[in-house]
This record gives C-alpha cells, sequence and structure tokens, in this order.
C-alpha cells in the first residue's frame, strides 16, 4: 500500500475539509487571520490540496498561485480556482518550478511535517520570496504529538508516526514526521528566517455552534493541535 497516496482518495478529502473542525473552522482561518491584509500581495499555497486556502485568499485581494504533489488533488484546485491561475504540480523538498524572490508571501499549510528534513524545502520556500517576504503556516504541535505517542517516546527525538485515515470508504495509511518545538525553531532560523509569531489560535466563527459535543468540557473555546507560525526572510 502506498503511503500518503492523496490520489487515492482527494475527492473524498477534500469534501471532508468543507466542513471538518480541524480544517474549516480551525487551520484554514488561523493562516488567513495570521496572512492579515493580503490584497494586492502575491501568495504561493506550498501543498495546496484543492485549493481552499488559495481560494480564502484570493477572496481577500491576493493573487495566487500553488503547488501540490498530488495530481488528483491539483485537479480539484483547477476546479475551485479556474484556469487563470497558475498550479503546478512539484514536491515539497524538491526544487520549485518558480522564479527566485517572485511572491510577498508563501503560505505552507499542513505540509511541513510530511518532511523528515526540512532543510532544502525551507531553502526553496525562502528563495522564491522577496526580501522581507512571509513563510505563513502551520505543523503537528509537538506538545500534542508526544502527548499522543506511545509511552517512553522520546520527546527530543525527529521521529515518524503513522495513522489510518477512513475516507471515501477505504483505509488510507498516513506517514509524518514529528519534532520537538526547538528543532523546528532551528530549523527556521537556519534556514534565514526571522520567527515573528509563533501562534496557539482559538478556533474560528461557529466553531462551538457547529461543534458543541466538543467544546462541552472547554470552557475557554479553544483546544491545542496544531503549531502556527509567521516568519519573516531575513
Amino acid at each position: 500500500m502506498r503511503v500518503n497516496d492523496y490520489d487515492s482518495f482527494a475527492e473524498a478529502y477534500a469534501a471532508e475539509n468543507e466542513t471538518s473542525l480541524l480544517n474549516a473552522y480551525y487551520a484554514r482561518p488561523a493562516i488567513v487571520d495570521l496572512a492579515g491584509d493580503v490584497a494586492g500581495r502575491r501568495i504561493l499555497d506550498a501543498g495546496c490540496g484543492a485549493g481552499p486556502v488559495a481560494e480564502a485568499l484570493r477572496e481577500r485581494g491576493a493573487v495566487v498561485a500553488g503547488f501540490d504533489s498530488s495530481a488528483g488533488m491539483l485537479a480539484l484546485a483547477r476546479r475551485r480556482l479556474g484556469d487563470g491561475v497558475v498550479l503546478e504540480r512539484a514536491e515539497l523538498g524538491g526544487p520549485l518550478p518558480f522564479a527566485d524572490a517572485g511572491f510577498d508571501d508563501v503560505v505552507a499549510s499542513l505540509v511541513l511535517h510530511y518532511l523528515e528534513d526540512w532543510t532544502t524545502a525551507l531553502a526553496e520556500l525562502r528563495r522564491v520570496l522577496k526580501p522581507g517576504g512571509r513563510l505563513i503556516g502551520s505543523v503537528h504541535h509537538p506538545f500534542v504529538s508526544h502527548m499522543t505517542a506511545p509511552p517512553g517516546t522520546d520527546y527530543f527525538a525527529t521521529r515518524s508516526t503513522s495513522q489510518w485515515w477512513e475516507l471515501g470508504g477505504a483505509k488510507n495509511l498516513m506517514t509524518f514526521w514529528d519534532r520537538p518545538l526547538h528543532a523546528i525553531t532551528d530549523a527556521f532560523t537556519a534556514a534565514g528566517f526571522r520567527i515573528d509569531v509563533i501562534s496557539e489560535p482559538a478556533p474560528g466563527p461557529g466553531a462551538r455552534e457547529r461543534f458543541p459535543e466538543v467544546f462541552a468540557q472547554k470552557e475557554s473555546g479553544q483546544f491545542l493541535c496544531f503549531l502556527f507560525f509567521v516568519l519573516t526572510k531575513a
């Protein structure tokens, strides 16, 4: 069985993301909020999937482009965004088919944790940013990863972990790489980024009403899941 085979469940995954708590009411609004006023800014969506983040940024006035390793996901993104948006098939962690300093911002929502080594990925994302450009992204929260790991797991290790996702009536094996917080921040600074924001945001509007059972025991209205960041090309 192939691992992380988004082509095999692209339609089901995209449909789930339209209404799910973790995507529609948490990860996506958090990224858009961190991006702020994007009117007129040229933004690259790294690992764009079916294009919901790119669409949300375009609705706020950004000029968007994207890439993904999944042909199935890119087909859905083209359907959503139209032929006027540049969408390329490319692997995060390999050479990207975009010019140097071509973007004001890059968004990388929940994609870096698929990679064991971030060195090349961050170097390429930095390359395509203009001087002073921003990398806005999210990864699995290292504290959550550690708390859900088997007993005795070394928090300080960079380690692979696997999950079964059930989508479209089939089980799909997904593998990610967990790492401690200092390894995340060290990777960013070593790649030539300044860390401006590290965020553990509240869910977006409507989350509590849509998922009351999740928030029944959470008086703050918040929960811990992903870690968000805004970096600037130094």
